[in-house]
């Protein structure tokens, strides 16, 4: 597929087979396209983008911009979207600083319209952001998370996987695996056992999940003792280790349980 010939793309930028750059993008010269990728008319891929295969960019999107931090030097960095990812209308991606040095966002992702994700974040693969939902400097999101539209999340914030956010939700701390999140000031709100069954979860599955949140949130023990009964009373598995470390390994500290 063709370079448009009003697209300015740098003569270095490194092009996979059959890209596909419309009218009046700009690609500069310390890029790279993946195979199959369609750059549609108006997007900006700046220094220090990688694009995976089969990526669809859409007009207004910024990838790889300077961060908008302030210390900032103009250090070498990069933005690193995966295979499979469509970054919609005005989303803007910010590649790292010295922190990291690398913003990652995975493989079929779907960033919508008006997206933000800061320098230095890591996104797991599948994950949805919902439109003008934004994420600051260095958070971290685990596979197959959504964000629902217009959600805020503060800077160094972890967010574990298969985490569904309600519209609007404000997150300034850490968020453990497979919940539903809502609420002013955010709280856990359930299991995601619509996501959960949607990816293969059992209902054994699932309800082993809800009884250990239950214990976190809901029996009156601090965190600590709820982990180290969870620890004690469940079956060793792959979901229970994941809660257990993502609490532990906390620094920000965890979401508090549901409120009335």
């Amino acid at each position: 597929m063709p370079v448009h010939a009003l697209a300015n793309v740098h003569p270095n930028a490194k092009l996979g087979n059959e890209v596909t750059i419309e009218a009046f993008c700009s690609v500069e010269e310390d890029v790279e396209i993946g195979d199959n990728t369609v750059v549609k008319s108006g997007a900006y891929i700046m220094n220090g983008a990688r694009l995976g295969k089969n990526c669809l960019v859409y007009p207004g999107a910024v990838i790889s911009g300077i961060p908008q931090d302030l210390k900032f030097k103009g250090e070498y960095s990069l933005a690193i979207i995966g295979d499979n990812t469509t970054i919609r209308e005005c989303a803007t991606i910010s590649r790292g600083t010295a922190s990291k040095g690398r913003t990652l966002v995975g493989s079929n992702c779907l960033l919508m319209a008006y997206t933000h994700v800061a320098h230095d974040c890591v996104v797991g693969d599948h994950c949805i952001m919902v439109n003008t939902s934004s994420i600051a400097g260095e958070v971290v999101i685990g596979d197959w998370t959504i964000l629902g539209g217009g959600t805020m999340v503060h800077q160094f914030v972890h967010i574990g996987e298969h985490v569904m956010f309600r519209g609007g939700s404000l997150v300034s701390k850490d968020v453990p695996p497979y919940v539903l999140a809502g609420r002013e000031p955010l709280s856990y709100c359930g299991v995601n056992s619509v996501g959960l069954r949607r990816r293969g979860f059992s209902n054994e599955k699932i309800n082993e999940i809800q009884d250990m949140y239950r214990t976190l949130f809901n029996q009156g023990m601090n965190y600590s003792e709820a982990i180290a009964h969870i620890e004690s009373n469940y079956p060793q598995t792959p979901e229970r280790d994941n809660i257990i470390q993502f609490v532990r390994s906390s620094q920000r500290g965890i979401i508090k349980g549901m409120m009335d």
